[in-house]
């Protein structure tokens, strides 16, 4: 059996789950997800509690079980907490700026970046060199901060660029003069 996939998931006191067929709805206090499961998984709702359950023992679908199970457990973490990710930027001159809900990126370019978050995503920059990216869909919000890094990713000689907060960016040395 699969360690993440047995274990039920508990829903809050503020969490609706809806199962229509194979589409998992989750509505809570930040909002609402749907998300469509594989046909071949048996997704129940009992005593407040969401359970997945796999037809065999092969190899798809134990991949499927506790990828299922992880699934809906984001969606109902997200519909009570949410989620979210943080970025800064390094290197002279790098800045971001929010005018209204457009992030304006300056990363040594000769233009601005202009980016446009998803109606679902908060972006916010907080000072010149933090941004943090927020929302209820889990898969999202790391999509968004993944695109926004993807600008200027850091580079291993100076560090210079937009990386995660928690981002270990290994430098490597530089060439050294000659005789």
């Amino acid at each position: 059996m699969s360690r993440i996939g047995k274990l039920p998931i508990p829903l809050p006191d503020k969490v609706e789950c809806k199962l229509e067929g194979n589409l998992v709805t989750i509505k809570g206090p930040k909002g609402e997800l749907q998300r469509e499961i594989s046909p071949e998984m048996k997704v129940a709702l009992e005593d407040g509690q969401i359970t997945v359950a796999r037809p065999s023992d092969g190899k798809q679908h134990r991949a499927l079980h506790g990828l299922s199970r992880t699934l809906i457990a984001n969606m109902v973490e997200g519909v009570t907490k949410g989620f979210e990710k943080k970025l800064e930027i390094r290197g002279v001159g790098y800045r971001a700026e929010m005018r209204g809900k457009l992030l304006n990126l300056y990363l040594g370019y000769s233009h601005p970046i202009v980016f446009m978050p998803p109606e679902s995503i908060e972006v916010r920059a907080e000072g010149n060199t933090n941004i943090t990216v927020s929302g209820i869909d889990k898969e999202l919000v790391g999509h968004v901060a993944a695109k926004i890094r993807s600008f200027r990713k850091p580079e291993p000689y100076k560090g210079k660029g937009i990386r995660y907060v928690d981002e270990y960016v290994r430098e490597k040395a530089g060439k050294t003069a000659g005789k």
